[in-house]
């Protein structure tokens, strides 16, 4: 009787080591999938091209002749309004990881998702490009 008890035990244990392994190498995988993460985005008017990095850092920016026309003042606005753009696809991205690795119930996932969506929330109206002193033109940000 206390041979099958240790018995299973040991399998307890074994069955319990190897969850906790598996869900380190899940981690692991979620962890190196994520750093792998870019995200790009355009202006409604295509003019600036933003692309960030999982960490939401800008990585590269293409800008078109046509921003030439728009004040330096609007240009911030839509180039920082692209990036904000490309940085909230990130959520969704890690979120897609998450599924995929450690798994969108787990505590890790819930925590690395709500990590990204904190840091980088959806922009209220995605739909319009800043014009001046900031208002949407909706017309892509061209101004004048």
């Amino acid at each position: 009787m206390l041979g099958r008890d240790l018995d299973d035990a040991q399998q307890w244990v074994d069955s319990w080591s190897e969850q906790i392994s598996a869900r380190a190498r899940a981690a692991a995988e979620l962890a190196d999938r994520v750093s792998g993460i870019r995200a790009t985005a355009a202006s409604v008017d295509g003019s600036v091209k933003a692309t960030v990095s999982a960490s939401g850092v800008l990585t590269d920016l293409d800008l078109d002749d046509r921003v030439q026309r728009l004040a330096g003042a609007d240009l911030a606005r839509l180039i920082l309004t692209t990036i904000g753009r490309a940085q909230a696809q990130l959520t969704g991205q890690v979120a897609d990881v998450v599924r995929d690795t450690v798994g969108s119930d787990s505590e890790t996932g819930r925590a690395t998702v709500d990590s990204y969506a904190q840091r980088f929330p959806a922009l209220e109206d995605d739909t319009a490009d800043p014009g001046p002193a900031g208002r949407p033109t909706g017309d892509g940000g061209r101004v004048g």
